[in-house]
């Protein structure tokens, strides 16, 4: 979940048709907070690489969880977690004819019944992240990837968010479990990519 992300979409081409319907349905609701183009291609990179069940909280109108599903193979289940009940409706409307992806409204926490993943993706304006943090050795298969977006790049240490030192991005960065890095996906985009230890 991007603040602005529905619009860093003009101009950009070749996006799978599925991420230019669910990109459509949030212009044409007026949803500002896709994730960005950026983002969208790591998550179709990682899910090519999911060998069962792909996971996110905070589908929004689905243009992350579209990326997800056009990069995963034809076998791999995505569950995906909305609380608001009007974007999880339309989102699931979106993706009604892919029997593979299945759209669930409610809190974050939802997700924990549907575990362990291979993928999971940490999105939608904290859902998760913190507050409290979703706990990998519950939500990951043992060598599951997580992805917990929308960072400002950090350039030194400890990383800091309005002046404070980023609390959630050190969370994931030094969570024992885990095996994180943060990537640079754009000049003003960062993301946390980690494996949990087997």
């Amino acid at each position: 979940m991007s603040l602005t992300g529905t619009d860093t979409y003009r101009g950009v081409r070749d996006l799978p048709p599925l991420v230019e319907r669910a990109l459509r349905a949030a212009r044409e609701s007026g949803f500002a907070h896709s994730c960005r183009p950026e983002q969208g291609r790591l998550l179709h990179a990682l899910a090519a690489g999911a060998p069962g069940l792909i996971g996110e909280t905070g589908t929004g109108l689905g243009v992350g969880l579209a990326w997800l599903a056009s990069g995963a193979r034809d076998d791999v289940r995505l569950l995906s977690v909305e609380r608001d009940p009007q974007r999880a409706r339309l989102a699931a409307e979106l993706f009604a004819d892919h029997p593979q992806v299945r759209i669930l409204h409610g809190d974050w926490q939802q997700i924990t019944g549907h575990g362990p993943f291979d993928l999971l993706v940490l999105d939608g304006g904290g859902q998760g992240k913190t507050d409290p943090p979703a706990d990998p050795a519950l939500l990951l298969a043992p060598g599951g990837t997580l992805v917990v977006d929308d960072f400002t790049p950090a350039d030194g240490w400890p990383p800091r968010h309005d002046g404070r030192p980023d609390l959630a991005r050190m969370h994931w960065l030094g969570h024992p479990g885990l095996r994180a890095a943060e990537l640079r996906l754009a000049p003003d985009l960062s993301t946390v990519v980690a494996t949990r230890d087997g």
